[in-house]
């Protein structure tokens, strides 16, 4: 099917639609095009550490007007997942403002005392240090649940990479002994749940493009989603030949959906 032939377009953000605080090259076109042609559209991230009225309005200052229901991340998904297992519970996060203001609007009790813990929420935390260690092991020793937002190694930025959730996790898991049990990002399906929801498309009518193989192109195959993965973050085109996951699509930028 031609790049342009799907109902509904899923567009990862860091390393897809912008690298830090600049625009992947044709973005801006892509999504002008797109919206022209009436397709649907989602932007999708694993990042918790802003919220979705923030990337929202990031991409309106780059030039691509969007608004927030627009827009799904790890920490809505997170704060829905848990919502439905564990509504109201007590939990010690390892992350940053906006995600604990999302997880403190749906209701649930942050706590730093591991007595009162009954879920470490593990995210992507620029600000982790020794204490918050410490109380994740405390917690997790008198039986809190570990769980985390997203397993992406590293976060794509100007000039590089950071790291990102899974070195959280990795220090949890080895101060702990305890593997972390659930992980709701991509490529979960408990995100492909959300997306497919807020899509309302059946997902062989969706096109999914990232930057990532092992989350945004997994996810996509999961779903049943055509997938496109683009070169303009962490995966180059020698890693995606030799990788046994093969996109539908592979483009230097998502310019090429219009090209």
């Amino acid at each position: 099917m031609g790049a342009l032939n799907y109902s509904g377009y899923i567009f990862d953000l860091d390393g897809t639609i912008y690298r830090g605080e600049k625009l992947a090259s044709g973005a801006r076109e892509v999504i002008e095009k797109l919206k022209g042609l009436g397709k649907k559209i989602v932007y999708l991230s694993n990042k918790p550490i802003e919220t979705r009225e923030d990337y929202a309005a990031k991409l309106t200052s780059l030039g691509i007007p969007t608004l927030p229901a627009e827009v799904i991340n790890s920490s809505l998904v997170m704060a829905r997942w848990l919502s439905g297992r564990a509504p109201g519970a007590t939990i010690f996060v390892i992350g940053e403002p906006p995600l604990i203001a999302e997880m403190a609007r749906a209701g649930f009790r942050i706590s730093e005392q591991p007595e009162e813990v009954d879920f470490v929420v593990a995210s992507f935390d620029r600000t982790f240090d020794y204490r918050k260690l410490n109380i994740a092991l405390q917690a997790i020793k008198k039986g809190a649940c570990f769980v985390a937002t997203n397993p992406d190694r590293t976060c794509p930025v100007e000039g590089g990479e950071i790291p990102d959730c899974a070195a959280m996790i990795g220090a949890v898991e080895g101060v702990t002994g305890q593997k972390v049990e659930t992980v709701v990002g991509k490529p979960s399906d408990i995100m492909i749940k959300v997306v497919v929801e807020a899509m309302n498309l059946s997902p062989r009518d969706c096109l999914l493009v990232g930057d990532r193989l092992e989350t945004d192109m997994v996810m996509g195959k999961k779903a049943g989603m055509a997938t496109a993965l683009v070169l303009t973050g962490v995966t180059t085109r020698e890693v995606s030949r030799q990788s046994p996951i093969q996109p539908d699509y592979i483009w230097e930028s998502v310019y090429e959906i219009i090209k």
